[in-house]
Order: C-alpha cells, then structure tokens, then sequence
C-alpha cells in the first residue's frame, strides 16, 4: 500500500485511476492543478506522484521542475503526450517513470510498484559527517538535513557510492545527464552543492575536483 498524489485536470480520468488504484490498495488524493498538487507536496508526503501533463495552470513539465525543488518524492509521468524528444527530456528533468496514455490500470499500478521497490531497495551511506538515505531520498551533514534538489541528491549519492574513487567528468555525465554532456551543467551542480555541504571549490570538505580528469568524494581529514 502507498500514498499517491494524483495531478489530472479531467475528472472522469481522475475518478477512474482513483478508483483503480484505490482498489489496488493504495491511498489516493486526486487534484486538477499543478499548484494543487505543488501545495500538498509541500504540506504532506507521498509515496508517489502521478502527473498528467496537459493542466489548465501550468504546463506539468514546469511543474515536475517545481515539484523538484521541494521534494524527492518519486514522479511518474501520465500523459498522451508520446514525443521521444519530450520522453527523455522529462526523464532527465527528473521524472521516474513516464507512461503514454491510454493504458490499464493494471499497467499503471505495475509501473508504480516498480518506481516503489526501487525506492525502497536502495540503502543509506555514512561518510565523515555526511549520512544519505538513498531509499527516504533524504542526507544531511552534521546533523542538519539537506534541501538538496533531484538532480543535487542524485549527484551527491551518485558519487558517494563511489567514495573515495576520482569519478571521471564524463561519467558523471552519462550516467545523469545522458542526453546533455554540457561540463558547465556539472560544474553549476557541483557548485550548488558544494553550497549546500558548507564548503567552496577553493577549500573542499567532501568534494575535490581533479583538475582534468573528474571528482573525488571523502570525509574531511
């Protein structure tokens, strides 16, 4: 059983798929607008986000981007929309999964089963100060939690599974951002979370660059 947010303007839809995965067993709240959807993320947590992307307020794509910023919860994408270009872009955006409508009930709920075991499969790392939970989504150094964005969070558990290791630049870059190998899109990450962990390049705690070759995360000395 998991708590689903559900964003989809049509009601007849809404109804529908609330009912499904009602039945299902899970716990569904159903809202029309991404700034609906924006306040619950913030006030509650869920288990999981599924998102339509034609809304009346606000294009979802932007609204995955918001949802982003104030929360790792899981986000799959439900839409009619079944451009690649978009596909992969949403993916990249951050989107966990992203099914093109019409499909079943049955496939939906599949889909959100996989996106919930693969949240709960992940494990917790504990380096020097610094502690992630990969399956909350959640880290936070010296005891403070991290507002750590999805790609900020990805990037930093991405690289603290390989501690102590240089990561190559372009590996980082395949692996997150598969279909955008801009160095600059790194650098701006590693610089916001260098922010947020409390150093600068210039005098790194957990993050040293290798100049031309990738990045190193260790506890501080």
């Amino acid at each position: 059983m998991a708590s689903v947010l559900l964003v989809e303007d049509d009601p007849v839809v809404r109804a529908a798929v609330m009912r499904a995965l009602t039945g299902q067993g899970h716990i569904v709240h159903g809202v029309a607008l991404a700034i609906e959807a924006l306040r619950e993320v913030t006030v509650h947590e869920y288990d999981v986000v599924v998102l339509d992307l034609g809304l009346p307020d606000l294009d979802g794509g932007d609204a995955l981007r918001m949802i982003r910023g104030v929360t790792n919860t899981p986000v799959v994408i439900a839409t009619a929309r079944d451009d690649e270009g978009e596909i992969v872009r949403l993916l990249n955006a951050g989107a966990d999964d992203y099914l093109v409508k019409p499909f079943s009930s049955e496939h939906l709920g599949a889909r959100l089963q996989a996106v919930l075991r693969r949240a709960r499969d992940s494990k917790q790392l504990v380096i020097g100060g610094l502690e992630i939970d990969v399956t909350l989504r959640r880290a936070a150094v010296d005891g403070t939690e991290l507002s750590l964005t999805h790609k900020e969070f990805e990037l930093l558990s991405f690289l603290a599974a390989r501690q102590g290791e240089v990561v190559p630049r372009a590996e980082i870059l395949a692996s997150l951002w598969p279909s955008h190998r801009d160095d600059q899109t790194l650098d701006v990450h590693l610089s916001w979370l260098r922010r947020k962990l409390g150093e600068r390049a210039a005098q790194p705690r957990y993050l040293h660059t290798v100049r031309g070759v990738g990045v190193r995360l260790v506890a501080p000395q």
